[in-house]
């Protein structure tokens, strides 16, 4: 399974991109929504790694992805200026399985 991050910011698809890690480059939120929406649909992909801007622009259809396949798995890293939203974990828990942590 290979990996791969879709992104919005040259500096982070840069910095992933020196781990050994697949990166495609959007410009805008369709282009993001649009690769998202191939990457998901690829067998040979295991995860997908988007930032959180990112992630909060095409949300919806992400959500759609990590509630009906168990493959791939989408992954949240934060942005250049670090994670924004510090309850994101524990948001994302209860919507995912309905309990509230903490």
């Amino acid at each position: 399974m290979r990996s791969i991050i879709i992104s919005r910011s040259m500096d982070i698809l840069a910095g992933i991109r020196l781990a050994g890690i697949e990166g495609i480059y959007c410009n805008s939120i369709k282009e993001l929504e649009d690769n998202f929406k191939v990457y998901k649909e690829k067998e040979n992909y295991g995860i997908i790694i988007l930032t959180e801007s990112d992630f909060k622009e095409i949300e919806e259809e992400v959500i759609k992805v990590k509630l009906s396949k168990k493959l791939p798995l989408v992954v949240t890293i934060p942005d250049k200026g670090g994670l924004e939203d510090k309850d994101f974990i524990l948001r994302y828990i209860k919507e995912s399985i309905g309990v509230k942590v903490g």
